[in-house]
């Protein structure tokens, strides 16, 4: 694998309504065609919604043998779009015009920290994940209106990566292990890459590039319990580098309990979603100093990570849970083994699921399936991916 060459694109202003040249697209396109690589962009908004997180690689090869060079990438707070998409991810009831502004708006933010990413480059396809506003499968919904970005980008579109393997009988997620295995294995190391999102997954990377072993799952909640908490004791809509959180003390009794509600989550065997935020365990234990009940939170999603990622040679963070020192903390001292970010693996921790739609992308493109049965429980693996071409 080739180690990413992480670099920052200059935008090239773009008017409102305006899309880049097409003839310059396309023969920025046929050279690399000529070449044998792809310029392929990730987007991705996660569950804590807290941006969108773009990755542009620079793809050679197909299939599982992809190698692949970090280009350009942008972050863009998602502003006052965020409270808008939270209300519609926690079901509160909007109007058939309110969805279809939102959607609008939501494509067109896309459009800007796109064009942001690749600066003067022109990509060849966009892999788009849309923002999860419900899933509890076989039902999911991935909030994306796709048309306007291949349009103003003059680039092909693949989005709805899950719906595939939720038509052929599978929990449609986690979706990023193949992904993972592209980027980040190791010839002599068993790796277990952590993503600490909304809801924390796991991929289990066997070492000598066995890719038959390669495993993997949703784990609890993550960052959606703790930044409810933030919301709720904080007022505000996360805890900084997990600052409240390293001043407090474990609290073991309402630990354990949140150890088996998230215990519970580990151990089911499927993908997790709408209605599995487990915002009650702090009202029930209405613990009265606040750092405490997000240090106890973080001890306890560390402990039940800890039981389903180890045994391996090391995990490596991602998500944007690297930045809360004291989750980053417990996971230390209870996994027993090395603890590092992907930043030491070539892509930037908060950039890992961008970089992985790309990936994914690239692989619809090459009519590879995307999701492993053993992982998300479908029989047959299928061809993944919604398309809307310029």
């Amino acid at each position: 694998m080739h180690k990413p060459r992480i670099t920052k694109s200059q935008a090239v202003p773009v008017a409102a309504g305006e899309r880049p040249s097409p003839e310059l697209a396309r023969q920025s396109r046929v050279a690399r065609r000529h070449a044998g690589t792809r310029l392929v962009a990730g987007c991705m908004t996660g569950t804590s919604l807290d941006g969108i997180d773009v990755a542009v690689l620079m793809i050679d090869g197909h299939g599982l043998d992809l190698r692949v060079q970090l280009e350009g990438y942008n972050t863009r707070p998602l502003g006052a779009l965020a409270p808008r998409l939270r209300a519609f991810a926690e079901q509160h009831p909007m109007t058939a015009g309110d969805i279809a502004k939102l959607g609008a708006d939501f494509a067109a933010l896309h459009i800007e920290a796109i064009q942001e990413a690749c600066g003067r480059q022109k990509p060849d396809l966009i892999a788009v994940h849309g923002q999860t506003v419900f899933h509890q499968p076989p039902l999911s919904w991935q909030f994306m209106n796709p048309a306007p970005i291949a349009w103003a980008l003059s680039a092909a579109v693949v989005y709805d990566l899950r719906a595939a393997d939720l038509a052929a009988g599978g929990q449609g997620a986690p979706i990023t292990p193949l992904s993972d295995w592209v980027l980040f294995r190791h010839g002599n190391e068993r790796r277990t890459i952590v993503n600490l999102g909304g809801f924390c997954n796991i991929t289990r990377l066997p070492a000598h590039n066995e890719i038959r072993h390669l495993d993997g799952g949703d784990v609890c909640a993550c960052n959606q319990l703790l930044d409810r908490l933030a919301r709720a004791l904080l007022d505000q809509p996360y805890d900084r580098d997990g600052e409240h959180a390293m001043r407090g003390t474990v609290i073991e009794g309402a630990m354990a309990d949140l150890v088996r509600l998230l215990g519970d989550q580990a151990d089911a065997g499927r993908s997790l979603g709408t209605g599995d935020e487990l915002s009650e365990w702090a009202g029930r234990h209405a613990l009265e100093d606040v750092d405490d009940a997000l240090r106890t939170a973080c001890a306890a999603i560390a402990q039940v990570i800890v039981a389903k990622a180890v045994p391996c040679d090391r995990l490596v963070l991602a998500g944007g849970g690297v930045r809360n020192r004291a989750l980053v903390a417990e996971l230390k001292e209870k996994s027993g083994v090395p603890v590092s970010t992907t930043d030491t693996v070539g892509i930037p921790a908060h950039l890992r699921e961008a970089a992985g739609m790309a990936v994914l992308g690239a692989l619809c493109e090459d009519r590879t399936p995307i999701t492993v049965p053993r992982i998300t429980g479908v029989k047959k693996a299928p061809i993944a991916g919604h398309w809307v071409r310029p």
